[in-house]
């Protein structure tokens, strides 16, 4: 097993792996072969022409392997062949989007993981699952067994059983992997070990965590995921004259002290974040030359400011100088 996922402290070698920076007629080929050599050795069978029609991102943390994947239909098993690697890890199948469900069979059990569902297959047995959309999106992460067994109430009753979408901890964590895997820089080793802290917390809520370690979770990597969805929530809706607190936690399906309560834990409020993420907004695009020709004005409103006096006041305390004299310095670097 441990040949496959990173070690702790061998954080030089994780790596990243995208199969959109492939030409399409070697994305299929390449992506199969990172995941089988880096992560867990899969057979894999097309179920079409279309194999080469796949969209990926790979990443090798320590205990934790952790692809997302846009992919034509296609049938994933893990055989008596495959199962030589003495890989003893779970997979955590995430079936994100699909236009129908993904039947799977481990254990003597045949399952049907729908959209917005998951799955837990174990690399220790015979399993399989068919993807049978096109453009199905997925999420799968490769689990240390030693890691995830102590987190959970029941580790064999999660087995070959799928998580229904409405388990809120599942979404988190799926947007959370999105996210990170979605990040253009290479994570710190400092801030990887917080990440798989963070995806083993959420997976173990949404299999069914034991007291001890849903209580660690729901300060660690519940309170992280809440709070990317959060913020990736405001990033959406900056623009809005009136984004509220209220708002925000209606949306999230959480109290509005609790979301104060997130941004204290940064040193911050739900309010000063705003404005800083809508200052640095404006700030961009005053820089941006494309966009030479807006006025002030038309940029501050595009952030989310109202006011354009206060817009500026505030400019000026963020960036210590006006937005004018900020564009005036863009356009000289060009």
């Amino acid at each position: 097993m441990d040949h496959q996922i990173a070690k702790p402290g061998s954080i030089d070698r994780m790596f990243r792996f995208s199969a959109e920076a492939l030409p399409q007629w070697k994305r299929g080929k390449m992506f199969r072969e990172y995941v089988h050599n880096r992560i867990v050795n899969l057979d894999s069978c097309p179920l079409g022409r279309e194999d080469n029609d796949l969209e990926g991102v790979g990443m090798i943390l320590p205990d934790l392997g952790a692809v997302s994947v846009r992919m034509p239909p296609i049938r994933v098993a893990r055989t008596r062949e495959t199962m030589r690697d003495g890989n003893d890890n779970l997979r955590l199948v995430m079936l994100l989007r699909a236009a129908s469900s993904a039947p799977a069979d481990h254990l003597g059990r045949e399952l049907t993981v729908e959209p917005g569902s998951a799955v837990v297959l174990s690399n220790c047995d015979l399993n399989a699952i068919t993807f049978t959309a096109s453009q199905s999106r997925m999420i799968s992460l490769n689990l240390a067994r030693k890691t995830l067994r102590p987190l959970l109430r029941d580790f064999d009753a999660v087995l070959a059983h799928t998580i229904p979408k409405q388990i809120a901890p599942l979404g988190l964590l799926a947007a959370y992997i999105e996210a990170f895997l979605g990040e253009p820089a290479q994570p710190t080793p400092e801030f990887a070990q917080l990440a798989v802290s963070h995806i083993y917390d959420l997976a173990a809520l949404a299999m069914g965590a034991t007291r001890d370690a849903a209580e660690i979770a729901k300060n660690r990597g519940l309170a992280a995921a809440r709070l990317r969805a959060i913020k990736s929530d405001i990033a959406a809706n900056l623009s809005r004259d009136h984004l509220s607190v209220v708002d925000i936690a209606l949306r999230q399906r959480v109290t509005p002290r609790y979301v104060q309560l997130l941004f204290e834990s940064e040193g911050t409020t739900f309010t000063e974040y705003v404005r800083n993420a809508r200052l640095n907004r404006a700030h961009r695009m005053l820089m941006d030359p494309r966009l030479a020709d807006r006025s002030i004005g038309a940029i501050a409103f595009d952030a989310g400011f109202s006011d354009l006096s206060y817009f500026n006041k505030a400019f000026r305390r963020r960036f210590g100088g006006t937005p004018s004299d900020v564009r005036t310095a863009g356009n000289a670097r060009t």
